[in-house]
């Protein structure tokens, strides 16, 4: 299996190398040039287990990586959740909610991140090579990440956030990680401020390769790849024991990641009839699917922060499938947007791919009122992503039977809660972190001061 890039103007390249390439030396997103057909093979995929089954997946996109290697990488970064499921799927009143906060920092991200670590590992050794990952992140793709490499001697990350714009315990996952070869950046602005100067030294092809730079955000194949499986996972168990000929998911998202890898599964033969994209009051992307015109405000400061994003970093890899894979189009979309904030793609409203979402967004209020409500009547407690996701797919559902992603543990987001319920939630992990030390350094909202951070501590 080859990858392309979303712009056309880079030679495909192999897994391993896509994987630790990340961005693509043209600016564009990597994408796999074709997607297995799975259609013909879903009952049997319905009996296996969340490990098997991401073997399985991953064997159609890990061409490059022999079979007993990637079976190993596998069982490693499953094998550090705390359910057996993995992804456990629970009904709560007529709807079902995806748990994927069993990892190890308790938030979605784990479900990729954990074997994107292992992956970088495997082929750094196999290469001898070491690499510095640069990343931007609106809360748990940070401590996921940093988790994932702590302590391995052939990567660095350096990770920045946005001052004061994650929860608090977001902030002290990341922060107190004190391993030698972890660096968290506090930036003074926004997430979209963040991935600007991410994407910025990226497209530096010379200071990206003089570094060693790497990716691990969504704009990296590997993760959109794993996130597919809990796609199929959870949908193909749902039909199962309901006797449902296809399901429907509401996704909460900020940056199209999420919901881009349940678009893939469906492409890949999982029957879905809707997906429902849920964001907050920074809905950009809601706003996108209902009137076709992509324009990007000024970021919103809200409960739920990991969705505070005017950027999705994934949409053009959603571009290039609506723009049927013209990436000479793609690059003037995303030219266009850069330079005036706004594209008009209203004609396009019609497009299969279109079709598929429904969108809508949830304020403060809305959330809040979910969270309450379902904990007094089911007693389940949900984060307020997850409440999001469940007041949009609650609004915009159809007939067939509903998945809800629930994307982190509720006691990363204890002010939220306690302002829901009136009760502090609590986790042992989350609980071991207070009054722990930690490490940050306080940049500002510059792509000059982080290159010269960058330089300073790499060297040269």
């Amino acid at each position: 299996m080859n990858y392309l890039s979303t712009r056309g103007k880079t030679d495909p390249m192999s897994f391993m190398d896509a994987g630790l390439t990340g961005l693509a030396p043209d600016g564009g997103l990597l994408i796999p040039e074709s997607l297995p057909d799975l259609s013909g093979d879903l009952d049997r995929l319905a009996t296996l287990s969340y490990a098997d089954l991401a073997f399985e997946v991953f064997s159609h996109f890990a061409t490059d990586i022999p079979s007993e290697d990637l079976r190993g990488l596998v069982d490693r970064a499953y094998s550090t959740f705390r359910h057996p499921d993995t992804a456990p799927v629970v009904q709560v009143e007529d709807r079902y909610i995806l748990e994927l906060f069993h990892g190890p920092t308790l938030a979605f991200k784990d479900m990729a991140m954990q074997f994107l670590s292992q992956f970088f590992e495997y082929a750094l050794e196999k290469r001898d090579q070491h690499l510095n990952i640069l990343g931007s992140t609106s809360g748990d793709t940070g401590s996921a990440a940093i988790h994932g490499v702590r302590g391995k001697s052939r990567i660095n990350i350096f990770m920045m956030h946005p001052k004061g714009r994650t929860s608090p315990v977001q902030a002290l996952q990341m922060t107190s990680v004190l391993d030698a070869n972890v660096y968290n950046l506090e930036i003074d602005g926004t997430f979209d401020d963040c991935q600007a100067i991410m994407k910025a030294l990226f497209a530096d092809v010379p200071f990206k390769e003089q570094y060693l730079l790497g990716a691990v955000n969504s704009v990296n194949w590997v993760r959109v790849m794993a996130q597919i499986v809990y796609y199929l996972y959870s949908g193909l168990k749902v039909m199962k024991d309901t006797g449902a000929d296809q399901v429907q998911f509401s996704v909460p998202t900020g940056n199209f990641g999420n919901i881009l890898a349940g678009y893939y599964a469906m492409k890949m033969g999982l029957p879905v009839s809707r997906f429902m994209l849920a964001t907050n009051e920074n809905d950009i992307l809601a706003r996108f699917f209902n009137t076709g015109i992509y324009e990007s405000g000024s970021v919103a400061k809200t409960i739920s922060p990991s969705m505070d994003i005017q950027v999705a970093s994934n949409f053009e890899r959603y571009l290039f499938a609506l723009l049927d894979g013209d990436a000479a189009r793609v690059r003037e979309v995303m030219d266009t947007f850069a330079a005036t904030g706004r594209v008009d793609l209203s004609d396009r409203l019609k497009h299969e791919a279109m079709k598929l979402f429904a969108s809508a967004s949830a304020d403060t209020a809305k959330t809040l009122k979910a969270i309450k409500e379902t904990n007094a009547r089911a007693d389940y407690l949900m984060d307020p992503h997850t409440a999001v996701g469940v007041v949009v797919g609650d609004e915009l559902r159809n007939g067939d039977p509903l998945i809800c992603l629930s994307t982190a543990h509720p006691a990363k987001f204890t002010d939220a809660i306690v302002d829901a319920i009136g009760e502090e939630p609590h986790h042992p992990v989350l609980d071991a972190l207070k009054g722990a030390e930690t490490r940050c350094e306080k940049l500002p909202a510059d792509q000059e001061a982080v290159r010269d951070y960058l330089v300073q501590k790499l060297g040269g």
